[in-house]
């Protein structure tokens, strides 16, 4: 067997060990999350003076205002110890990660982002960075791992099974320095937005679980997930920072992308169909931005407008690669 197979075999391998992985810290995740800490919207105990002159002091129950992080520390030690263990093991896979990155680079002799397959581990990668990020700064957040595991899981399968390409040379027309720069920054900013549209569903989910609990209305599936998650305000305040950190790495990919067409195709737009999606995500993800900071637009109809733009983004993805036909069509899919 040549060395380059090899190689490529043990890359393929890496892949399974690193979904197995994943999934083990999005169980482990799960059982925090199921287990540990609860967001109780249940009166809180304040003090009120009851009376005048040495009268004596009362407690009166009194509701947490809506948006407020109520939430409560878990009980028992095994829900912290488990998502201690989700983090332990989610570290490790980010290392198996690379691991499989690495060796498909060396296998093709180039860098892992040549065609849709490549292009979808490297964004689930810079994901789960952004997730172990996010959990530097808010710990509070740990058991929604659980939700961000899921979709990486998901499309790392996906890429194991439909998206898979076996190693074959650039393209000409990638084989190119851009491709360091421009796929490189287009493929960091798509992990993160994914990070911030998960956050933003669970956004939506809080607030809608808030609203109808306020107004003593039934709650049906995926409302019911609501009590565990993090107060509404908590949650809109990470997608805006991750979404806010990504918009600019996406902007600097877009214009990336224009130069590389001038030197390729000797015009720096011409509204190819992956042009038009991601200038449309583009604008999409600006528009949340404008929103978050315009009166009457922040909050739920904020949120929407980042999962919409998350939308666009899985368009480009999978849209413009397997069904529209253009300058752009890379996936490496017979």
């Amino acid at each position: 067997m040549p060395a380059e197979t090899a190689v490529a075999s043990l890359s393929d391998n890496l892949l399974v060990a690193t979904i197995l992985t994943y999934v083990a810290a999005m169980l482990a995740y799960g059982v925090e999350y199921a287990f540990g800490a609860r967001a109780s919207r249940k009166a809180a105990p304040a003090k009120v003076l009851a009376g005048v002159g040495g009268g004596s002091v009362e407690e009166a129950p009194v509701s947490p205002p809506v948006g407020a992080d109520v939430t409560a520390q878990p009980s028992s030690p095994i829900p912290s110890n488990a998502g201690r263990i989700a983090v332990v093991v989610t570290i490790l896979g980010g290392a198996l990660h690379v691991a499989t990155l690495v060796t498909r680079a060396i296998a093709a002799d180039r860098v892992p982002w040549g065609n849709m397959y490549e292009y979808a581990l490297t964004v689930c990668f810079v994901a789960v960075v952004a997730w172990l990020v996010v959990l530097t700064r808010q710990r509070s957040v740990r058991h929604l791992g659980v939700f961000v595991m899921l979709p990486v899981v998901l499309l790392l399968g996906l890429a194991g099974t439909v998206l898979y390409t076996p190693v074959v040379p650039l393209v000409p027309a990638l084989n190119s320095y851009w491709l360091w720069i421009h796929v490189s920054a287009a493929t960091i900013a798509s992990g993160i937005f994914m990070t911030g549209f998960a956050a933003s569903a669970l956004y939506l989910i809080r607030y809608y679980f808030e609203k109808r609990t306020l107004a003593g209305k039934s709650l049906s599936f995926p409302l019911t997930l609501g009590p565990r998650l993090p107060s509404a305000e908590a949650l809109e305040r990470t997608t805006f920072r991750v979404i806010a950190f990504a918009f600019p790495i996406w902007t600097f990919a877009i214009i990336c992308g224009a130069i590389w067409a001038e030197a390729a195709w000797s015009r720096y737009w011409g509204w190819d169909p992956k042009e038009t999606w991601a200038f449309i995500s583009w604008v999409v993800y600006a528009a949340y931005l404008h929103a978050r900071s315009t009166t009457g637009w922040k909050g739920p109809k904020s949120a929407w407008i980042a999962v919409i733009g998350w939308g666009t983004m899985m368009m480009n993805l999978f849209g413009v690669n397997l069904v529209i036909s253009g300058l752009h069509s890379y996936a490496g899919l017979q």
